[in-house]
C-alpha cells in the first residue's frame, strides 16, 4: 500500500497491533482528552457565570453585563462551541477508524475509493476547525 495511511490489508499481527495502538493514541486518547478538557472549560465558565449573577444580585442590578451581551451567556456559547467542535471530530475521524478497524478485523470488503474519502475527511478535520472557531467567535 503506497497510501498516506495504514496497512490494514496486512495480515500479520505486528501490523494488526500497530493499527490497535495506533487507534488507541490517534483516535480515542484525543477523544476523550477533548471532552474532558471541554467538560472542565465548561464548568469553569458556567461557576464563573453563577458568581456573576451573585454579585449582580448583591450590587441590585439586573446584570453585570451589557444589554447586549446578555441575550447569550457565555457558557451557552461555549457549549455550543464545544459540542460542535467534539462533534465534528468525531465526525471525521470515525469513518477512518472504521475502515482501519473493517480492514484488520475482515469485516467487510473495502473499496479504495472508501478508503480514500474517510482518509480525506479525517485530514480535512485541520482545515474546516480553525474555520470552526472562526465563525463561532
Amino acid at each position: 500500500m503506497t497510501a498516506c495511511g495504514t496497512d490494514y490489508l496486512n495480515k500479520e499481527w505486528l501490523s494488526r497491533s500497530y493499527i490497535l495502538v495506533y487507534s488507541f493514541f490517534v483516535y480515542f486518547f484525543p477523544l476523550f482528552a477533548i471532552i474532558y478538557s471541554y467538560f472542565f472549560i465548561v464548568q469553569a465558565v458556567a461557576a464563573h457565570e453563577k458568581n456573576m449573577r451573585d454579585q449582580a444580585k448583591k450590587m441590585n442590578v439586573a446584570s453585570l453585563r451589557s444589554s447586549e451581551a446578555a441575550q447569550t451567556s457565555a457558557e451557552c456559547k461555549l457549549a455550543k462551541i464545544a459540542l460542535m467542535t467534539i462533534s465534528l471530530w468525531f465526525f471525521a475521524w470515525t469513518p477512518y477508524l472504521v475502515i482501519n478497524y473493517a480492514g484488520i478485523f475482515e469485516g467487510k470488503k473495502i473499496s479504495p475509493l472508501a478508503t480514500i474519502w474517510s482518509s480525506l475527511f479525517a485530514k480535512a478535520n485541520a482545515v474546516y476547525n480553525p474555520i470552526v472557531y472562526g465563525i463561532s467567535h
